[in-house]
């Protein structure tokens, strides 16, 4: 079969790109915006990348067209779709009918960190021996690709249900589908990481988010296992509305079925307990409290498909996370860079709270870029400066289509922030302040016109 993937850059897409590859299928597709590091997993797998959604992009030989949630009516290229009735179907629902039959399926859900914990999840289940197939919405930098079918597991038989990780987003599906893409997976295992508002262009309260994680909460076996973060009321409120699976809780509280007691203030070294009892010690290379609840979920979610917990502990040493959350990208004269994908006020914060126990003292820079849809419509506006109060200087890139008003979030910032225009200014004026012994954080959930690279490269040339 010839598949074509509208919107293919995405990371939910190219990870369905490469399934679809993998299970022998002709792939092409096109997108608006491509920039590593899916485009670079895409270009490594041979597949055929379009720039732009033009009706002629699709090939006239295509037996089906997946369209991508960021695709609307009026699209081009999907009105071609409609009027020549072509097959087509979405990412979510096509994941669901051909790669998940058959499968143990362990979904990561949450506001926050779904990508991080559904990477620990796979990799600790690779080390495991499982085998595990997975779709995450980065590039894991253990892995090297975004997605796999996985195999039969070498310590098992060839009967055992393959496990299969997939990041479980709540975002609609598509054009004509505006269920969550979570709603589709059927897990056996899910974790529910945090629920905090976002989405702002398609949920108008954090009551309709919460109603779609029920959704998720209903379609979960009574044999299957729900864990949930134990100091979110939001996820409380969710179960309450019923729950028909048993429920495993994780957090810092003793009381929780499983929970964490950091031997390190920035989150590096952590005891891991379950009801009570001490499994082992994680020491590892990720920061930050949010990291430490990432991995007790992804530890919970292996024991509850059979995993010895503390056997795998020690791999986690050697875990490297995905692309994009807090890399670094390189040193130049004593400057460290990162490219981060935090880009919700809560992800902002969590995400320098670990830096600073790391860094101490030294500076931090923030260059920041409002790109997602609840940041450009300003639904994080108020939030964001308080975010940003371990960052010693913030560079904000307002570009002039941004709807509102920047000047009040710099404002806030007393005297710790600027705003500019492009990031050719952000760039040099970046150049002209920061000095050896800073750490420089480009923080967006797009490509940023390729600003951290570009500013080390800067750095080098200077």
């Amino acid at each position: 079969m010839k598949v074509h993937i509208l919107g293919i850059a995405g990371t939910f897409m190219g990870g369905v790109a490469a399934l679809a590859r993998e299970l022998g299928h002709a792939v092409e597709g096109s997108d608006q915006n491509i920039y590593p590091p899916m485009s670079t997993q895409l270009e490594t797998l041979g597949i055929a990348l379009r720039q732009g959604y033009l009706p002629d992009n699709i090939s006239p030989d295509c037996d089906e067209v997946i369209v991508g949630n960021a695709l609307s009516r009026g699209n081009p290229a999907v009105e071609a779709v409609l009027d020549a009735s072509r097959r087509y179907t979405s990412g979510a629902q096509w994941l669901a009918e051909n790669v998940l039959p058959g499968r143990d399926v362990l979904a990561v859900a949450g506001t926050h960190g779904k990508t991080t914990t559904t990477t620990i999840l796979a990799y600790l289940l690779e080390a495991a021996g499982r085998a595990p197939g997975f779709l995450i919405g980065g590039v894991p930098e253990d892995f090297g690709v975004s997605a796999r079918l996985g195999g039969p597991s070498p310590i098992t038989n060839h009967q055992s249900p393959i496990p299969f990780v997939v990041e479980a987003d709540e975002y609609d599906t598509a054009f004509f589908d505006k269920r969550s893409k979570f709603v589709h997976y059927r897990p056996l295992v899910a974790i529910l990481n945090n629920l905090e508002y976002d989405h702002a262009d398609i949920f108008p309260d954090v009551a309709a988010i919460q109603r779609q994680f029920h959704h998720l909460v209903r379609t979960v076996p009574g044999r299957g296992r729900l864990i949930v973060n134990g100091h979110d009321a939001r996820l409380a409120e969710v179960l309450a509305m019923g729950c028909w699976t048993p429920v495993e809780r994780f957090g810092f509280d003793p009381a929780f079925e499983w929970s964490a007691r950091k031997f390190a203030e920035d989150g590096s070294a952590f005891a891991v307990c379950q009801r009570g009892t001490e499994l082992g010690h994680v020491h590892w290379p990720l920061l930050g409290d949010h990291n430490v609840l990432n991995g007790l979920a992804a530890l919970a979610a292996c024991a509850a498909v059979g995993v010895d917990v503390a056997a795998v502990l020690p791999a986690l040493e050697d875990f490297h996370s995905v692309k994009r959350r807090l890399e670094v990208i390189g040193e130049c004269g004593g400057v460290t860079v990162y490219d981060d994908f935090a880009h919700h006020p809560t992800a902002i914060h969590t995400t320098l709270a670990g830096l600073r126990a790391k860094v101490g003292a030294a500076r931090i820079v923030v260059a920041m870029e409002p790109r997602s849809n609840s940041m450009r419509l300003g639904a994080h506006a108020a939030a964001l400066a308080p975010s940003l109060e371990l960052a010693d200087e913030v560079v904000f890139l307002a570009r002039p289509e941004l709807p509102w008003d920047a000047g009040k979030v710099i404002a806030a910032l007393r005297g710790r922030g600027d705003a500019v225009a492009d990031t050719d200014t952000l760039i040099a004026h970046l150049r002209a302040f920061v000095r050896a012994g800073d750490h420089v954080v480009f923080m967006s959930n797009g490509g940023f016109d390729g600003a951290p690279r570009r500013f080390l490269a800067a750095l080098a040339s200077a």
